[in-house]
C-alpha cells in the first residue's frame, strides 16, 4: 500500500524495503523502527539479499526529534539500546543488505546505513552527525560503526562541527562503497544484489558474520577464527560445485 511507513517487494530472493515516509525525509520512528525490526527478526524464507532504500529524495534524516524530545533519560537509554538490537539483526541478522542512497544519510540515518554491507550512493547523498549542534549525542550505533569506518578522530571532527560529506569523499572515507549519478542508485543496488544472491548461501553468512567480527579480535584469535569459517566453507556441497564450475569453465549452480 501507498501508505505503509516500509514498503517491502520481494523479487526472487531479493526484497526491497523502501523506508516511507516522505514529509518527515524518512526520519526514523517508533513505528519505522519496529516495522525494520519485525522484518529482520523474520525473514521471508527465500530471501538472500534486502535493499534498503527511501523514498521522496531521501534514504534517512535520522532520529525524528519530535519524538526525543518527550522522552525521559531512562526511555532515551532503553530507546539507544532498542537501536542497537536492531541494527545488531541487519548486520549479523545474515542477510546481506545493500543501501541505495539520495539525499539525507543524517544522524540515525548514517548509522543505520553503516549497519548494511553495501552503500550506493547518488550525487545529492549528505552525510552528517549534526546530534552535537542540537546538543545531544549518536545513540544507534555510531560509535560502534560510523566510528569504525572513519575512525575516532575524523568522527569527532564531524560530530563538533557539524561537517557534511558528499558522495564522492563519503566513497574515499569509506562511507560508501559506490558513487553513481542521479537516479542509479537502485539499479546498481539491484544488480550488485543479485550478484551476491547467486553466491553460495554459506559464503555469503559466514562474510556477514566473521569479518566484522574478526576485526574486533586479537590478530591470533582473527586468524584462527578465519581458519574455522575456512574450513567449514570448504567442506560443503557448494564448494565442490564452486571446484568443479571453475576447472569446467562455466558459472557455478549453487543451492
Amino acid at each position: 500500500m501507498s501508505d505503509q511507513i516500509l514498503k517491502i517487494d520481494i523479487n526472487d530472493s531479493i526484497a526491497t524495503l523502501t523506508m516511507n515516509r516522505p514529509d518527515k525525509r524518512n526520519a526514523m520512528c517508533e513505528e519505522l523502527l519496529e516495522a525494520l525490526d519485525a522484518f529482520f527478526s523474520a525473514p521471508p524464507k527465500d530471501v538472500r539479499v534486502v535493499i534498503l532504500t527511501g523514498t521522496a529524495g531521501h534514504f534517512c534524516s535520522g532520529l525524528d526529534l519530535s519524538e526525543h524530545v518527550h522522552r525521559s533519560a531512562e526511555e532515551n537509554l532503553y530507546h539507544s539500546r532498542q537501536w542497537h538490537q536492531v541494527m545488531e539483526k541487519i548486520q549479523f541478522g545474515g542477510l546481506a543488505v545493500v543501501s541505495a542512497m539520495f539525499g539525507a544519510v543524517i544522524g540515525g540515518g548514517l548509522e543505520l546505513a553503516s549497519s548494511t554491507h553495501v552503500r550506493i550512493a547518488e550525487p545529492s547523498t549528505i552525510f552528517q552527525l549534526p546530534e552535537g549542534r542540537r546538543g545531544i549525542f549518536v545513540g544507534g550505533g555510531a560509535t560502534a560503526r560510523v566510528g569504525r569506518l572513519l575512525g575516532a578522530d575524523r568522527m569527532t571532527e564531524m560530530m563538533l562541527t557539524g561537517r557534511k560529506y558528499d558522495a564522492e569523499t563519503g566513497v574515499a572515507l569509506g562511507l560508501a562503497h559506490y558513487a553513481v549519478g542521479e537516479g542509479e542508485a537502485l539499479e546498481l543496488a539491484q544488480t550488485l544484489a543479485g550478484k551476491i544472491a547467486r553466491n553460495a548461501p554459506l559464503s555469503n553468512y559466514l562474510m556477514i558474520q566473521s569479518i566484522a567480527r574478526i576485526n574486533d579480535m586479537s590478530q591470533a584469535d582473527g586468524l584462527f577464527t578465519e581458519s574455522l569459517a575456512a574450513a567449514l566453507s570448504q567442506t560443503t556441497p557448494d564448494a565442490e560445485e564452486g571446484l568443479r564450475a571453475f576447472l569446467e569453465k562455466r558459472a557455478p549452480k549453487f543451492r
